[in-house]
């Protein structure tokens, strides 16, 4: 028996949004490490007074795309201008349907001419590999899959991210030499252990720092050397837990939806024939109190998620007709709520009684589906989603990210974020029975982190404007 696609998946599903929201998925893992070296508390606060160092060789998935049309496939299906990409720089790459609503994001790598990697979540890069695989292109792509879709124990390259005011200092003793200083998205080579690494200036927890890869077999020998010159400086490890709750100060949404459930364009119902049912779109989970009449309901655009800065019109793209007629529209703004303490301890405290309980909050992230959409609410009246919640012990606050009616974005105003699901919640395993609250919330900029924000004043993590 042939296995099931995606289509044929969809299509005895029925109602797409009842059956998105009930399955049986929890939130994002991130295996190959602990869920806590020392304490998620002190983790989070590493990344903000002396440095850390991330581990993210296990739970994304990288796509080697090369040939003579690498640039011409990725310059198609991206919102991205291809213009001064050369060789070692990087770039946040958005595709979208040709609806123009956005399919994931990923960050792209300029390795060698005609070789590109696309390293993040699964469905920008299968809908990468699905037109490489049926279009007239000069491409070869080879996919490097993540951890836990693995048993070989090994993958082509470790990945590490080192972050916060004391990164500089630990990379420096590490390479025995001053760090390159590079503009961000920039990449060189430098030598750490003994052996070559590849390095690029990013950012993750609102902190300057570098991400640095290389092949799998030095693994070990990198890691060790980051450790040793990191003890000097308050080097601190993050586990899984931490590591998920980072997205909250610098303002990155993790999770829109890939917009490829619907839609007639034969562009999509020849990905939904192409791709299977055990494919990201057909295993994933919706959760949260937002319940549209039907799956469009979550489709975002660019400007939604503030990718606006990105979006280029300076070439032919999918979905390139379809964003120049929203570009006039009114859009969400993404802005930063920042959670009532009362109000948290009250949800929080029900747990703590025989009856009515609220949604139980996990710290320091308290996602419990792979994409979380709340509804926020303004005097009764819906004003968007919040789409990320969890808790900072830099800030000493619940926070979310959600996006919102520009007309209401005004830093300081006070809303109310709908906790909890509908009807007692859904079937996912991760939902107990509890009744839906709201809590009182604050708009705040997005980054919260204000050295998010000035750290990255040439990015789409700009503080943006209230009224």
């Amino acid at each position: 028996m042939s296995e099931q696609t995606l289509q044929q998946k969809l299509d005895a599903a029925g109602d797409l949004v009842t059956f998105l929201r009930n399955q049986q998925v929890g939130p994002n893992v991130y295996p190959g490490v602990p869920a806590e070296y020392s304490n998620w508390r002190n983790e989070q606060r590493a990344w903000a007074e002396s440095a850390v160092l991330f581990n993210q060789s296990y739970h994304m998935v990288e796509l080697y795309v090369s040939g003579p049309d690498a640039e011409k496939l990725l310059s198609y299906l991206g919102i991205n201008s291809f213009k001064n990409f050369p060789v070692d720089k990087a770039k946040q790459w958005v595709p979208v349907t040709p609806d123009g609503y956005v399919i994931g994001d990923v960050i792209l790598f300029h390795l060698e001419e005609d070789v590109y990697s696309l390293v993040g979540r699964a469905p920008a890069i299968e809908w990468l590999e699905f037109h490489a695989e049926t279009g007239d292109w000069d491409v070869k792509v080879e996919r490097d899959e993540r951890w836990a879709m693995r048993n070989d124990g090994k993958r082509k390259n470790y990945r590490f991210q080192l972050q916060g005011p004391n990164a500089m200092k630990v990379l420096e003793k590490a390479m025995g030499e001053t760090p390159p200083d590079l503009k961000f998205f920039n990449m060189t080579t430098v030598n750490i252990g003994g052996k070559p690494v590849r390095a690029l200036r990013h950012g993750m927890a609102g902190q300057p720092g570098y991400e640095l890869f290389g092949p799998w077999a030095d693994y070990e020998a990198v890691h060790s050397a980051l450790v040793e010159a990191g003890k000097d400086f308050g080097l601190t490890l993050v586990g899984g837990r931490a590591y998920s709750s980072n997205t909250l100060e610098s303002g990155w949404v993790p999770s829109p939806l890939p917009a490829l459930y619907t839609g007639n364009d034969p562009m999509l119902v020849a990905f939904r024939e192409w791709a299977s049912g055990k494919s990201y779109e057909g295993m994933c989970s919706i959760g949260g109190s937002y319940v549209p009449e039907t799956v469009d309901g979550y489709y975002l655009t660019p400007w939604d998620l503030g990718y606006g800065i990105m979006l280029k019109f300076d070439h032919d793209f999918v979905g390139r007709e379809a964003l120049e007629k929203m570009k006039d529209e009114k859009h969400k703004q993404k802005v930063t709520l920042a959670l009532d303490n009362e109000d948290v301890m009250r949800v929080m405290s029900s747990v703590l009684t025989k009856g009515d309980r609220a949604k139980f909050f996990e710290f320091p992230s308290a996602v419990y589906s792979m994409h979380p959409f709340d509804e926020v609410k303004c005097d009764g009246k819906v004003i968007g989603v919040s789409t990320w919640v969890g808790y900072s012990s830099n800030e000493g606050k619940m926070l979310t990210i959600a996006m919102i009616d520009p007309d209401f974005a005004e830093f300081g105003k006070e809303v109310s974020l709908v906790w909890g699901e509908p009807n007692g919640g859904t079937t996912k395993p991760t939902v107990e029975p509890h009744v839906q609250t709201e809590i009182k919330a604050t708009i705040s900029p997005v980054p919260y982190s204000e050295v998010a924000r000035d750290a990255y004043a040439d990015s789409w993590r700009q503080a943006g404007k209230g009224k």
